[in-house]
């Protein structure tokens, strides 16, 4: 039995047998539920037959921050208490000892939108502080720099980059941030998802790059044999032998493979994109798009999760529009911060600082100083996969407030005026709904563009 099987038990044996019902009512006269905004259907209806007649039921939650729908909780459920216990108390805890009013005066107007919901309105004893700033960059580019600019300064205010945080809707949000981290030497940690270079399908057409870049490669051409069909270790070894050998005997070229009959037919069209890119007039952009149609192939074979996958092939492609020189491009990739466990990263005493990046689902019940709230754009804050429904943008605007009320002293909310899509180019984006309809008076706004 696993843990839902064991609810469900309980439940049906609460339901269908009177004398163990009746021995929990006795053996538990309090009963006290907390994060009951996370609880789901089957949690709230357990909840229920166990508090039989006492009615000593205490429920702590904040309806403003349910958030985890894609893990089964019920919004409802909080929501319903009364109706479900007539007779409850509500007591609504409005004082915030984290952060400062400025903040939570801007937080305020994003979940005054909301149509279902527990009135109320946070205030702090804390500083008034300074307003959020929204900050809307000419492209993603100017935003992650942005990002960095500004953590390099709060480091020289006497700012700890553990008491900084980036928090973003989705993984892959973060991807170009991650890039301007490297280049800046700033290191950091990333919750929520794997960090950009990480992932395998990067890591692959970075291997194709670094072949480009030097055919003597020989950790590259290994990885890159080994995705084509019928070529295992030990060919790839055999293969990546001839073709150091080549480069030894000043033998090598793409071109010439294509015309060696000892080379597998499965490498023909490897070969044939190899040389096309090869070009030294390329950029790394103009390399990636005739590599791309070659990858995708095995891209759709290899993963089941394609589809995603595909987007962070994209937002490779934008980032490496950027630059006009491979080695550069491959440099900037080179970069990463050395790494250790998260548990000796907040050992007590640990001189090593890191930078938090964190999806917001996995920022909740955490704060920071210093919180950046990148990509708040329409498409991305609310997903486009989440604009279906009335419950869904509901969840998505709670989503963004348990972002900002991460912060206690600096807020920070970022977007592009300007995003790249390999299929459509450059697109004009806005910013989020959520964000639109906020009056003036609660933030500052400021317009980044190239110098």
């Amino acid at each position: 039995l696993d843990y839902d099987d064991l609810l469900l038990s309980l439940k049906e044996l609460l339901e269908k047998d009177e004398d163990f019902r009746k021995y929990i009512h006795k053996s538990y006269k309090y009963i006290m539920v907390d994060e009951y905004q996370d609880t789901n259907k089957l949690q709230a209806e357990i909840i229920k037959l166990i508090g039989g007649t006492s009615r000593n039921i205490m429920v702590v939650g904040d309806d403003s921050q349910s958030i985890y729908s894609f893990r089964g909780a019920n919004f409802k459920n909080i929501i319903d208490f009364p109706k479900d216990f007539p007779d409850a108390k509500i007591i609504t805890i409005e004082e915030n000892y984290r952060s400062t009013q400025a903040i939570l005066n801007f937080t305020n107007q994003i979940i005054a939108l909301m149509k279902e919901k527990y009135p109320k309105t946070l205030y702090t004893k804390n500083e008034y502080g300074v307003l959020p700033q929204i900050i809307a960059a000419q492209n993603t580019t100017l935003e992650s720099k942005f990002v960095v600019d500004k953590v390099l300064e709060l480091r020289e205010e006497g700012i700890a980059l553990q008491d900084i945080a980036v928090l973003f809707r989705s993984g892959y949000i973060s991807y170009d941030l991650e890039i301007e981290l490297n280049k800046a030497g700033i290191p950091y940690r990333k919750f929520g998802g794997i960090k950009f270079i990480e992932t395998a399908h990067i890591k692959d057409l970075i291997s194709f790059l670094r072949i480009l870049n030097n055919p003597v490669d020989k950790i590259s051409w290994f990885r890159v044999l080994q995705l084509l069909s019928g070529i295992g270790p030990k060919k790839a070894r055999s293969l990546t032998d001839e073709i150091e050998a080549a480069i030894n005997h000043n033998n090598f070229s793409f071109k010439s493979f294509l015309d060696d009959k000892n080379v597998p037919e499965s490498t023909f069209d490897l070969f044939k994109i190899l040389n096309e890119a090869s070009s030294k007039s390329l950029t790394p952009a103009d390399k990636l798009t005739i590599i791309l149609p070659f990858y995708e192939k095995i891209l759709r074979e290899k993963y089941d999760d394609f589809p995603k996958r595909l987007k962070d092939l994209e937002i490779f492609l934008a980032i490496s529009e950027r630059y006009r020189s491979l080695s550069s491009f491959l440099d900037d990739l080179a970069l990463e911060p050395p790494t250790q466990s998260v548990y000796d990263i907040e050992s007590p005493g640990s001189e090593d600082e890191f930078l938090t990046l964190s999806t917001i689902h996995s920022a909740k019940g955490l704060e920071w100083h210093s919180v950046f709230v990148i990509g708040v754009v329409e498409g991305f804050f609310p997903s486009t996969r989440s604009s279906e429904t009335y419950e869904d943008i509901e969840e998505e605007r709670r989503l963004l407030y348990v972002a900002c009320t991460r912060a206690k002293r600096n807020l920070f909310i970022s977007y592009p005026l300007v995003m790249f899509s390999r299929f459509e180019g450059l697109t004009y984006s806005k910013k989020s709904r959520f964000i639109a309809p906020i009056d003036q008076e609660y933030y500052e706004e400021w317009i980044i563009n190239e110098a």
